[in-house]
Order: structure tokens, then sequence, then C-alpha cells
């Protein structure tokens, strides 16, 4: 995109609001005419004319064939030129890091998987995430003035609109986190919760890749617990943007002391970091499983362990994750009875391809929920595992570069 059309979007006046508009109405509808767009801006149609003449000017969209009706003209399509600009999304784990560029009509035309890297809450371990970047970028021979935005998905609290994190690198004062990668990488760039992204990134390119499902709930189990919750097809990010802190609804009565700061959470219970205490705990009270030699020589138990020995169909693994499974389904199950979702998704590093967890999450939620509520509700398996963090933050740099102001 040109310069001058970059400005016109940042301008909160009526012409850069005509254009932001028409540019989100093709992210969702892909192509349209121009008395579609006439439509949806309520002008004249030479006004869309114009309007979509100067998006193309810009290098915005470009014409895609026309719509073959049956009598009369075939109207003009017009759709978002691929290389418009492009979008980079940055997904942080707790010992990697994934890297992806998308296009302006969503395709990944490059990602980096599983760059080694130890989150902590430090300065170095910030400019560690910047370095990576700067070296992606480098790598794939990425013009810096064609990115439009970066997105970085960490864990904990975010505020996305205001681009303060609360949980990890917050040693800036008052300056939002997103300012302070911004000056570091001079680029753009927002921030948002990893369990979001990996929502936002399964709802748009998982399993309701091209469904009619508008609500969603996406639970993610990994080594916390998280929920991304989707109404209407969009992310709902609660005012301050702290929606989906699932793990910490207070749900039992134990003296375990969450990350938090309270007890009683129910991430203490049901969460891969819960899941390896009681693993744990097992195995020095005498029971055996093929990680017994890992635990018996003083090493602490990873998610990673977990997952593989899941995967081997390890018994005494399978039966705690069977546990937290039951567990968590009975929370869901209040969930669905206050949203009264179309789809429950099960995500995260523990959600298993084979759908094991699902099932035991499934069977709770039909035992524990209303089922005048739930008879319409769907429960699947996440279908892009480990990726879906990547592909949302990828979506959302781009939805947050266009995002109309609130009114």
């Amino acid at each position: 995109m040109t310069s001058k059309l970059l400005d016109d979007l940042s301008q909160e006046t009526k012409k850069g609001l005509h254009k932001l508009r028409v540019i989100n109405y093709l992210l969702q509808h892909k192509t349209a005419t121009m008395t579609d767009i006439a439509k949806e801006l309520y002008v004249s149609v030479p006004t869309a004319s114009k309007i979509l003449q100067e998006l193309q000017d810009g290098g915005c969209i470009q014409e895609q064939g026309k719509l073959e009706i049956g009598v009369g003209r075939f109207p003009l399509l017009f759709g978002l030129d691929p290389e418009g600009g492009y979008f980079i999304g940055v997904d942080i784990k707790r010992s990697y890091i994934h890297i992806g560029l998308i296009n302006l009509q969503s395709e990944l035309i490059c990602a980096d998987y599983d760059i080694p890297f130890s989150l902590e809450n430090t300065p170095e371990a910030l400019e560690a995430i910047c370095k990576e970047i700067r070296g992606f970028i480098t790598r794939h021979g990425i013009q810096p003035k064609e990115i439009l935005n970066i997105n970085v998905n960490l864990p904990g609290r975010i505020n996305p609109v205001t681009g303060h994190s609360y949980s990890l690198f917050n040693f800036f004062g008052d300056r939002p986190l997103s300012e302070i990668l911004s000056s570091k990488l001079a680029l753009r760039v927002s921030i948002d919760n990893d369990t979001r992204g990996m929502a936002f990134g399964e709802f748009t390119a998982g399993c309701t890749k091209d469904s009619n499902i508008s609500s969603a709930l996406y639970v993610n189990i990994s080594w916390g617990l998280g929920l991304g919750i989707i109404l209407d097809k969009q992310i709902y990010f609660g005012k301050s943007g702290f929606s989906g802190e699932f793990g910490h609804i207070s749900a039992f009565d134990n003296q375990i002391l969450c990350h938090c700061g309270k007890k009683g959470c129910l991430e203490t219970e049901v969460s891969g970091q819960a899941m390896c205490r009681k693993v744990q705990e097992r195995i020095r009270a005498g029971e055996s499983s093929i990680l017994s030699s890992i635990v018996n020589s003083g090493r602490t138990l990873k998610m990673a362990d977990l997952v593989s020995a899941c995967a081997q169909e390890d018994m005494l693994c399978l039966q705690v994750l069977s546990e937290l499974g039951r567990e968590l389904g009975k929370q869901v199950a209040n969930l669905v009875n206050v949203f009264n979702p179309e789809l429950v998704i099960i995500g995260g590093s523990l959600a298993d391809d084979g759908g094991y967890l699902t099932q035991q999450i499934e069977a709770s939620i039909r035992i524990y929920s209303m089922s005048v509520v739930t008879r319409d509700t769907q429960i699947r398996t996440a279908t892009l595992g480990d990726r879906a963090g990547l592909i949302g933050a990828c979506m959302l740099a781009r939805s947050r570069r266009f995002a109309e102001p609130a009114k």
C-alpha cells in the first residue's frame, strides 16, 4: 500500500473511515461489486466508484474478474490485492517461539516454528524476542516498508486496545508494551493474549473454516488454562481486554497457591502444570509409569514429557488426563449453560489428535449441563494443533491494523 493510503486510513475522516469499511468488508466477503460497496457505505454508486479507484491506486485492491449473472452486463468484482501488504504474527510459548508472515488475503507466505526460547519476565527475554523477529525479517528477505503490522501473542493478562501487558514485561512504568516493541523494531506492533490468538486462529482457519458457525468457546488446556470467546464471529475482549480468565475462577477449597496470588483456582487442579504435579506425586507414592525414571532422578516433568507419555498410552498419565477431563467438563458445562454456544473447541498442548481428552470433557458436559441448552452444541477437538496460535497471531495483526475506531 502507498504511504498516502495508509495516512488516509489513519485519519478519522469520513473518507478514511469509508476506506476502512471497504477493506473490512472485503476481509469478510473476499470479493464485492461496486453496488455491494455502495449499499454497505450508504453512498451513491459514483461515490463508491471513486472510493474503490482510490483504494486501487493505493495498491490495496484489484479487479478480480466479473460476477456472472443471468442477464445484462456482468459487474466487475473487486478484492484485496495479496501484495498490498504483509503481516507478521509472533506466538510466544514457554520454551519456543513461532513466527509467520501472511499477505493481505490471509495466505501464509512463510513461517519458522519451534525457535528455541526461554520465557522469563526479564528485559533480556524481551530483547531476545525482538532479535528473533528481526532475524525472521532478514532471513526471509522481507522489506520492512511492506510490513503493515506485527502482532505478538503472550500468556497472561493483556489489554490489546491500550497495548499494556500486566503479567509479563511490565517493568516500563505505565508505558504500553506495544509501544516499547514498536520503538525497538521501528515497526507498528500490537499485542494480545495467547489463548485469544489460538481461538481466533482455530476459528478462522481450523475446524470452523468455511462454516456458518458464529459463536464458539475455545478451551486452551496447556501449561495453564484459558478461554477464547467468539461471539458473532468476532473475538470478545471484555471491557479491559481480560476476558477468558477461565483458569482463575474459584473452583476448589484447596491450599494450592495459584500464580495469580489466590488459592482454589480451577487452574491449580485442571491444567498441564497440575497434571505434572499429580503424575509426580503418584509416581513418588509408588505407582509405575514410563516417566518414573525421570521423576526418580529428581528432574521435574515438563509438558513435552506428558504429551509424549500420553501418545505412548502410558496408563498413569491417561488416568490423570481422564480425571482432568472430567473435572474440566463440569466447569465447561457451566459455560455452556451461560453462553449457549454453537461450538466448544478443545485445544492446547493436552488436546490430542485422537480426541481422548475431548471425549472425557464431552461426557461431563452432557451430564452437568442442561440438555435443552447443549443439544445444539457441538464439541470438537482443535485441528490446527500448535499452529493455531501462529495463525491467530497473523490474523490478529491484520485485523488490528484495520480496526475501525470505537463508536
